[in-house]
């Protein structure tokens, strides 16, 4: 596939950065957009920390599945303000540019993060599959060796992986129009920007797809054999219980990858720009947020250490005072 421009005077090269044109159709809206991405923002930001905290502070949490959370929480931290901040302020400013710098790092955070939060989450349902399908071995096998080795792994990936496609991407000569419509420098707009043969390049993004899927392969392959083994519990309270240990875990998986699915995978024919505006403010946006409520709320060990660690303040407090 050759990306081609209609218009000859289109074919100068792209000089000055480009101009994300995102959700510029909006501008009556844009000063409320703004307000509820900034507290969207702003309440993902305190959820992971909160998580984060939470497990730093209490020996309790301090196991492989909170271990791996608390490198989700840092992970969706970077994932997001990636994007929301610049979001932010194109959306008060009517400078929408960005410079090829500042392009080519934006996909370099948002790609390496995503494929790392992949492959964490695979992680973590290994470590499920452990505790549930092997629980007299659990500590054995899941040790702070094989942890670390996971969590290197993880990243590995990522960084690998992303910052070899980012590279490939941004070495292509860009030209016609610099106006991109989206609101970050995410792949697929920025590669229609192209005025090479990028055949060879949308066979790595490819690639890269089914890297991505690697993760969520074992990650159904771990839960088929979860189900297979809670299956067979005698008791319905065992099973119960079985479940509840996975019921967060597996909320996140279905958002993150559902949303991801839906923003690259879709079909071209149900493409619009105002669609897929909207589809990746899903995935940028209101996907990051979701997590940690789901660690929070449906998490009883979460809640229990949170619930102790604002009773020692309200203690800590009334002392003082």
């Amino acid at each position: 596939m050759t990306s081609s421009q209609s218009d000859p005077g289109e074919n100068q090269t792209i000089s000055g950065g480009f101009i994300l044109v995102g959700f510029s159709y909006l501008y009556k809206l844009q000063i409320l957009l703004f307000l509820v991405l900034l507290v969207i923002y702003l309440v993902t930001l305190m959820g992971n920390l909160l998580i984060i905290l939470l497990i730093k502070l209490h020996p309790s949490l301090h196991t492989p599945m909170y271990f791996f959370l608390v490198n989700l929480s840092f992970s969706e931290i970077c994932f997001t303000t990636s994007v929301v901040p610049q979001l932010l302020v194109h959306l008060l400013v009517e400078d929408k540019t960005i410079s090829f710098a500042g392009c080519a790092a934006q996909m370099y955070v948002f790609t390496i993060m995503g494929l790392t939060d992949g492959s964490l989450l695979a992680a973590m349902a290994y470590d499920r599959y452990v505790a549930i399908c092997h629980p007299l071995h659990y500590t054995t096998i899941m040790s702070g060796r094989v942890c670390a080795q996971l969590l290197g792994a993880s990243w590995t990936i990522g960084i690998s992986v992303e910052v070899a496609q980012t590279t490939w991407i941004f070495s292509l000569p860009f030209c016609g129009s610099n106006r991109i419509h989206h609101f970050f420098c995410d792949i697929p707009p920025v590669l229609k920007m192209a005025c090479a043969d990028t055949s060879k390049h949308e066979i790595m993004v490819l690639t890269v797809s089914v890297v991505f899927m690697g993760p969520f392969f074992l990650i159904i392959l771990s839960y088929i054999l979860i189900i297979s083994t809670i299956l067979k519990l005698p008791l319905a309270e065992g099973r119960r219980k079985a479940f509840s240990t996975c019921s967060s875990h597996l909320t996140v998986v279905t958002l993150f990858y559902g949303t991801a699915l839906i923003t690259y995978l879709r079909p071209k024919s149900s493409s619009t720009p105002e669609n897929d505006l909207m589809i990746s403010l899903m995935n940028t946006v209101v996907s990051p947020v979701l997590s940690p409520i789901i660690y929070t709320l449906r998490n009883k060990d979460v809640k229990e250490a949170f619930r102790k660690t604002v009773a020692k303040s309200i203690l800590s407090h009334n002392q003082t005072t």
